[in-house]
């Protein structure tokens, strides 16, 4: 096999490009003159904080709440009324039901997480990351807490499934609101 060339003889000099000639000199400050030092363009630097727009927030966190709780309602009906599987729950509300403590809980969840959104974007650099890690690990919790309740793997595994798309919704839908409504403002 051999190799592909070019289809010029190998013996074939590189071709040489003329020197390009030197630039005039830059013109000579007189000796006589003092340095002149450039004026200054950066403007002095301003400290700035991020701030939330809370009426918008909160708006965008209601209609979180609301959504959360409408996953754990769609996966209630699909789960147990349609492919009748059992969910495991702990009920800390009361509620009597399943439907109803997917319900009280995905709104108190959503809640709770803009609250500590807001409480980040307040008090912490880099909010987004924290807020992302925190609700990512409490997302995993709580995604796995159902399996330690039961012996039954399907009921515990579509618990936990239930819990993650509720996790996810809430995550997904506060960072966008957040990114929304945040604004960076001089101190």
């Amino acid at each position: 096999m051999s190799i592909p060339t070019s289809g010029r003889p190998q013996d074939e000099p590189t071709r040489r490009y003329e020197a390009v000639p030197p630039t005039a000199a830059p013109p000579t400050v007189p000796a006589s003159a003092p340095p002149v030092a450039p004026a200054s363009t950066v403007p002095p630097r301003t400290e700035t904080r991020l701030t939330v727009e809370t009426g918008r927030f909160w708006a965008g966190a209601a209609a979180t709440a609301f959504v959360a709780a409408l996953v754990g309602v769609v996966g209630v009906i699909v789960l147990e009324r349609i492919l009748r599987i059992e969910l495991v729950l702990r009920d800390p509300f009361g509620t009597g039901s399943a439907m109803g403590a997917y319900i009280l809980g995905g709104v108190l969840v959503a809640v709770a997480a803009a609250a500590l959104l807001q409480l980040l974007v307040l008090t912490t650099p880099r909010p987004r990351a924290f807020f992302g890690w925190i609700l990512g690990l409490a997302t995993v919790v709580a995604t796995l807490l159902p399996l330690t309740w039961t012996d039954e793997a399907g009921s515990a595994i579509a618990t936990g499934i239930v819990n993650l798309l509720i996790g996810i919704a809430v995550w997904s839908l506060l960072t966008g609101v957040l990114g929304w409504t945040v604004r960076r403002v001089a101190v």
